[in-house]
C-alpha cells in the first residue's frame, strides 16, 4: 500500500532514530504515572510508530487522490453557513474515523495521550497530500490542547496526583467533543483595521453586574472560523497613553466564545455571525471567515489584560504548525519536480540529468531536510516546555532533585523553543514559496496548467510567509531577541564565541571546524549590529543624569528606537541565525547517527557562502541606506508641511 511515511527516509529518520521519543513519553505519561498509560519508552514508541504509519497510508490512499476535487469544489457561504468540499468532508470522515483528531489529547479527556511532536509530523504527511486540510486539521486538537493549556495557566486544572491524572479541567467538556471529532476551534486575533498591530483591536469584551462576559465587534480572515469554539483576544481596558504604540497590548484580554449550538430539532442558534467566507487564490477548501460579535456570550481566560500574554501561548503553537505545512508543501513539490525531470528529456538525456536543474533539486532536497530538522527541534522543544509545566503538581510530589531537574529542563526547553520558532516560521515558509515556484519552472509549460498541479502547490503556498506573524515579524522577534540577549549576558556571549573560534582550530572533526566557523562569522555579526547599537545609546547619555547611565545602558532598551540598524538588517541576520541554528541541529545529528554527515556537508557547502555574504552585507551597507531612508523620510515631511 501507498505511504507517505515510509517513502520518506528522512522523515522516517526522525520517528526511528532522530527523537528521543522516551523522554517525550516520560512527560507525556506524567513520568510514568497514568494507571492506563505506558511505562516504558519501548512500548510507548511502538504505538507512536504505528500510528505515523496508519497516518502515512491514511492521507496516500484518502486525500492524495482527493486534492485535486477539495481544490476545485471550494467552499461557499449559504443561508449563514460554511459549506465545505464535500472531498474534504470525506477524508475528514476518514480522519474521524481513526481517531486522529483525539491524537494529542489525555486518555482522561477522550483523547490518546500521543506527544504533540507526532501531531505535527502526521500534519506534514497531511500538508504534503492538500494544505487546506492540514490547515483544517491543525484546529482539532491544537486547539484542544491550547484550552488545556490555558486552564492549567489560569489554575482551573485540578490534578489527582495519586492517580497520575487529570482530575477535571474548565474546558474539559469542549475538549471531550473535539476528540470525538464532533467540533474543533479557532483563534480570532485580525479584524479590519487591525492584522500584526495587535493595539489597534477594538473588539470589546464587556463585564455586566452579574460578572457575565460578552464581545461585541468584528473578526476578519479566521481560519475554520465556522468552528464552534473561538478563543478572541478583545479589549477590555483602553491604553493609557494614546501616543505609546506597545500601550494597547496592555488592555487586551482572552475570551472563549461558544458560537453556536445545535438544537435537537436539527436546526443551529447562533451566537455568533458568520458573514462571510472568502475567495482566496489558493486553500481552496480552507474556510476563511468573517465573523461578526454582538454580545455574544464569554468566558474570560485568565485574568483581564493578560490576553497579548495568552495569545503568544496559541500562536507559538501555530507558528510550529505554520512550519510542518511548509515542509509538507515542500516536500510535495520536490517531489513532482523530481519526478518530471527525470521523465522529462531534452537534448538527448532526462532534464534531472541536466547540471543546472540537478543542482536546483539538490538544493530543494537539502532545504527540506534542514527545514524538517529546525521544526522538530523547534516542536520538540516547545512540547517538552509546556509539558514539563503541566506535570509541575507531580513534580513536585517528588524529590527535591526531581524538582530542581524539573526547574532547570523547564528553563532550557523555553530557552531552546524560543530560538527555534521564529526561525522555522520564517525559513519554512519562504523556502516553501522558493520551491514551489522552482517545481513550477521545472515544469516548463505545462507547468502553468491546472492539471499537473504545480501551480495548485504556487498558489497554495503564497500565504505560508503572511499568516500567523508574516516573515518580517518573525525577523524582529529574532532579531531583538539575539541581541538584547547579548546586551544582558555580555559575558556569556564572549564566553560561547571564544569557545566556537577554538573549535575552529582545534577540532579533528573536519565538519564540527566548519560548524564552528559558520558559528563565529554569526557572532560577528551580531557583535558589529550590537556594537553600533550600543555607539548609538551612548551617545545619547548626553541628557542623562551620570547615576541613571548604568540603568539606561543595562535595562531601558527600546528596540524601535534604539536598533534601527539592526531592524534594517533583521532579515539578513535571521537568514545567518537559520544557517546557523541548522548547521548546529544537523552536527548534533552527525555525532550520533554518522550517516547523518552527508546532510550536514550539503547544507554547509551552501550555508558558509550564503553567511558570508550576507556578513559582508549586514556589514558595509547600513550606513548608506539609512542615510537614504532618513533622506527620504525628511523630504516627505517638508512635502507634507509645504
Amino acid at each position: 500500500m501507498a505511504s507517505f511515511l515510509t517513502d520518506n527516509e528522512d522523515l522516517l529518520y526522525y520517528l526511528n532514530e532522530g527523537v528521543d521519543w522516551t523522554a517525550l513519553a516520560e512527560v507525556t505519561e506524567y513520568g510514568w504515572r497514568t494507571p492506563d498509560g505506558f511505562k516504558n519508552g519501548k512500548d510507548a514508541k511502538e504505538f507512536y510508530s504505528e500510528v505515523a504509519h496508519a497516518m502515512g497510508e491514511l492521507v496516500a490512499d484518502q486525500l492524495a487522490p482527493r486534492a485535486a476535487e477539495i481544490d476545485r469544489e471550494g467552499t461557499r457561504l449559504e443561508n449563514g453557513e460554511a459549506v465545505e468540499s464535500p472531498s474534504m468532508k470525506e477524508f475528514f470522515d476518514a480522519l474521524r474515523g481513526a481517531d486522529m483528531h483525539k491524537l494529542c489529547i489525555p486518555r482522561e479527556l477522550g483523547g490518546l495521550n500521543a506527544p504533540i511532536l507526532l501531531y505535527f509530523l502526521c500534519g506534514e504527511m497531511i500538508a504534503r497530500g492538500d494544505l487546506a486540510c492540514m490547515n483544517h486539521f491543525a484546529f482539532h486538537g491544537g486547539m484542544a490542547m491550547a484550552a488545556l493549556a490555558y486552564s492549567v495557566e489560569e489554575g482551573t486544572t485540578k490534578f489527582d496526583v495519586g492517580a497520575g491524572r487529570i482530575a477535571s479541567t474548565r474546558f474539559g467538556e469542549e475538549i471531550a467533543e473535539i476528540a470525538r471529532g464532533d467540533a474543533w476551534g479557532c483563534m480570532d486575533i485580525t479584524e479590519p483595521n487591525a492584522g500584526s498591530d495587535m493595539a489597534a483591536l477594538r473588539t470589546r469584551g464587556e463585564e455586566d453586574e452579574q460578572g457575565n462576559w460578552s464581545v461585541t465587534g468584528q473578526k476578519i480572515f479566521i481560519t475554520s472560523g465556522h468552528g464552534k469554539y473561538h478563543f478572541v483576544v478583545a479589549r477590555t481596558e483602553d491604553a493609557k497613553d494614546p501616543n505609546d504604540p506597545f500601550a494597547g497590548l496592555a488592555g487586551l484580554s482572552m475570551f472563549f466564545v461558544k458560537t453556536y449550538d445545535d438544537l435537537p430539532d436539527g436546526t443551529r442558534k447562533r451566537y455568533v455571525a458568520l458573514e462571510r467566507v472568502e475567495e482566496k487564490l489558493g486553500h481552496h477548501g480552507s474556510v476563511t471567515a468573517s465573523l461578526a460579535f454582538e454580545r455574544a456570550p464569554a468566558r474570560l481566560i485568565g485574568q483581564r489584560g493578560q490576553g497579548f500574554k495568552y495569545m503568544l501561548v496559541l500562536m507559538n503553537g501555530a507558528r510550529l504548525g505554520v512550519g510542518f505545512e511548509s515542509v509538507g508543501l515542500a516536500e510535495a513539490a520536490y517531489r513532482m519536480a523530481k519526478a518530471y525531470a527525470e521523465e522529462r528529456r531534452s537534448m538527448g538525456k532526462a532534464i534531472a540529468r541536466h547540471e543546472m536543474l540537478a543542482d536546483y533539486l539538490d538544493e530543494m532536497r537539502t532545504d527540506i531536510q534542514a527545514m524538517r530538522a529546525l521544526g522538530v527541534a523547534g516542536a520538540l522543544n516547545e512540547e517538552m516546555s509546556q509539558k514539563l509545566k503541566l506535570i509541575g503538581p507531580f513534580a513536585g510530589n517528588g524529590s527535591p532533585a526531581d524538582r530542581d531537574r524539573a526547574k532547570r529542563g523547564l528553563a532550557h526547553h523555553t530557552a531552546l523553543a524560543r530560538r527555534f520558532t521564529p526561525l522555522l516560521k520564517y525559513f519554512a515558509t519562504e523556502k516553501a514559496v522558493e520551491i514551489a515556484r522552482r517545481n513550477m519552472q521545472i515544469h516548463g509549460g505545462v507547468g502553468y496548467m491546472r492539471e499537473y498541479g504545480a501551480e495548485k502547490l504556487l498558489r497554495d503556498s503564497l500565504v505560508l510567509p503572511v499568516y500567523e506573524g508574516t516573515s518580517q515579524i518573525q525577523s524582529l522577534m529574532a532579531m531583538k531577541d539575539t541581541l538584547l540577549g547579548i546586551i544582558k549576558r555580555p559575558q556569556a556571549f564572549v564566553t560561547r564565541m571564544g569557545q566556537a573560534r577554538w573549535r575552529a582550530v582545534s577540532s579533528r572533526d573536519p565538519l564540527e571546524k566548519r560548524v564552528a566557523k559558520l558559528q563565529t562569522l554569526s557572532m560577528s555579526t551580531q557583535q558589529f549590529l550590537v556594537t553600533r547599537t550600543a555607539a548609538g545609546k551612548i551617545k545619547s547619555l548626553a541628557d542623562v543624569p551620570v547615576g541613571k547611565w548604568r540603568e539606561v545602558l543595562t535595562e531601558q532598551w527600546d528596540p524601535k528606537r534604539d536598533f534601527a540598524l539592526a531592524m534594517l538588517h533583521a532579515e539578513r541576520l535571521t537568514r545567518i541565525l537559520i544557517d546557523e541554528a541548522v548547521a548546529e541541529l544537523l552536527l548534533e545529528q552527525a555525532k550520533a547517527h554518522p550517516h547523518r554527515r552527508d546532510v550536514l556537508e550539503r547544507w554547509l557547502d551552501r550555508a558558509e557562502l550564503r553567511s558570508k555574504a550576507l556578513h559582508e552585507e549586514i556589514t558595509t551597507t547600513g550606513d548608506r541606506i539609512l542615510a537614504s531612508l532618513t533622506a527620504h523620510a525628511n523630504g516627505a515631511e517638508r512635502a507634507a508641511a509645504e
